[in-house]
């Protein structure tokens, strides 16, 4: 069976099996908002730690150097989820703007082909203890100006990061 997961919620599917799937919770010309939530039975410094990790999760087919092994993560507010290119390039995907280690994460950017539009995003981590494991909350809001509307890319958006973790 193949695992699958939102975005930095792609590693839920190295913890706990099964299906995970964003829900667009609302779109708009001027942007949409993806949200995930998800209970994991695992200790919420684990689900952080495992964050960070990024290249061990997330799908390369998702990478612009179609190798995961080239994205990090940085554990600091200010750090940075980039990727290294062939020849020396580089990608900043999104940058920490708020770490609460084993609590919150939130990043500031815009992910793939929202780079090149008039469009950037907050992705919010909330990591709540619950249950003997970990209520993981995901929410990404997208806003800006693109000519056909931000909600005509709501849904592939949800598509890329449905898809995003490694099978």
């Amino acid at each position: 069976m193949k695992r699958r997961g939102m975005g930095i919620l792609a590693l839920a599917g190295m913890i706990a099996p099964g299906w995970l799937a964003a829900d667009v919770v609302d779109s708009s010309a001027n942007g949409f908002t993806l949200k995930e939530t998800i209970d994991i039975q695992a200790p919420p410094q684990a689900i952080y730690a495992k964050i960070f990790r990024v290249g061990e999760w997330w799908s390369s087919a998702h990478t612009f150097s179609q190798d995961a092994r080239n994205l990090s993560m940085e554990d600091k507010v200010g750090g940075c989820f980039c990727e290294k290119l062939p020849g020396g390039g580089g990608v900043k995907h999104m940058e920490m703007v708020n770490v609460s280690p084993a609590k919150a994460i939130v990043l500031h950017g815009a992910l793939g082909p929202l780079q090149s539009l008039g469009a950037t995003g907050s992705m919010r981590i909330q990591l709540t203890p619950a249950d003997g494991g970990t209520k993981v909350e995901v929410t990404y809001a997208v806003g800006g100006y693109v000519a056909a509307g931000l909600n005509s890319w709501a849904a592939p958006v949800d598509g890329v990061l449905k898809s995003s973790s490694r099978a």
